[in-house]
């Protein structure tokens, strides 16, 4: 498994919209696509994928994941709420999302948070996260090469892919699991 490090690096885990990339100006809807795309183009798996689109956008305003568009312009507030959008939905659903954002959209319209300051610290604890996966997937690489080598018969490369990648997967679904249970007391609190 010696490529894994290889490949950690191509996915620049450390990919986020920060306050300096972001415009003070509002931007029209293509020039917000093209931003993410700018930003986060390494994180796509293939190059067909797209990081965000129209559809997408108009899904988030019409579900209400965001605070009301003005004159098909997009603020700086937008952007961030739509940076956050990005990264939850890789683990939770948009429903569960909008629950998560909601009290952070009410707060915005009500002039009752320091986006910046609250992001700021989101971003921070992201640069803290990579740190510590690269010293977990370190940690899980010697611990695959130990169960492979304790008792199975076959030590191939591909038994060792598979057994990674059911760990990263479990690991994933653990802390997925976490998450929803914290949306869900979310609601519950409504």
């Amino acid at each position: 498994m010696e490529t894994i490090n290889q490949i950690i690096e191509k996915l620049d885990l450390e990919a986020n919209l920060t306050l300096e990339e972001i415009p003070q100006i509002d931007l029209y809807m293509d020039q917000v696509i093209q931003l993410f795309e700018k930003t986060f183009a390494e994180s796509k798996r293939n190059d067909s994928e797209k990081v965000l689109t129209k559809t997408m956008i108009n899904n988030y305003a019409k579900g209400k994941l965001i605070f009301p568009i003005r004159n098909k312009k997009y603020s700086k507030e937008h952007l961030i709420l739509i940076s956050l959008i990005y990264q939850l939905k890789a683990a939770l659903s948009i429903n569960d999302i909008k629950t998560t954002l909601d009290g952070i959209n009410k707060k915005i319209l009500n002039n009752e948070i320091d986006l910046d300051s609250f992001y700021n610290s989101y971003l921070n604890l992201a640069k803290k996260n990579v740190a510590d996966f690269n010293e977990d997937i370190d940690k899980r690489v010697v611990e695959v090469k130990e169960e492979i080598g304790d008792g199975q018969v076959d030590k191939s490369h591909y038994l060792e892919h598979v057994l990674m990648i059911a760990s990263l997967v479990h690991m994933s679904s653990l802390y997925r699991r976490v998450a929803e249970k914290l949306v869900d007391e979310m609601t519950i609190e409504k």
